[in-house]
């Protein structure tokens, strides 16, 4: 069987995790709970646990994009050497 055919069937049913030969289950369970982290499934369920205005959610999306190009501005400062005024 295809290895790319079995990855993107699992992608299907959301964060999976493959074990590898002779992996140890504890640091299976640790790749599993940072991919599920990085996807953004238990944020996104917290936020549609209650109803959110449009008007509210562009200004949420607004200042979460304000605050990753702000942060990717001082890494870019701090690679650099430059300083923030």
């Amino acid at each position: 069987m295809n290895s790319q055919y079995v990855n993107s069937e699992m992608e299907k049913y959301g964060v999976c995790v493959i074990k590898r030969n002779g992996e140890d289950p504890e640091i299976m369970l640790k790749r599993f709970k940072k991919k599920f982290a990085k996807s953004g499934i238990l944020q996104e369920c917290k936020q549609r646990m209650y109803y959110e205005k449009p008007s509210v959610r562009k200004k949420r999306k607004r200042r979460e994009a304000d605050r990753r190009r702000k942060k990717e501005t001082l890494k870019e400062n701090k690679m650099t050497g430059r300083r923030n005024k």
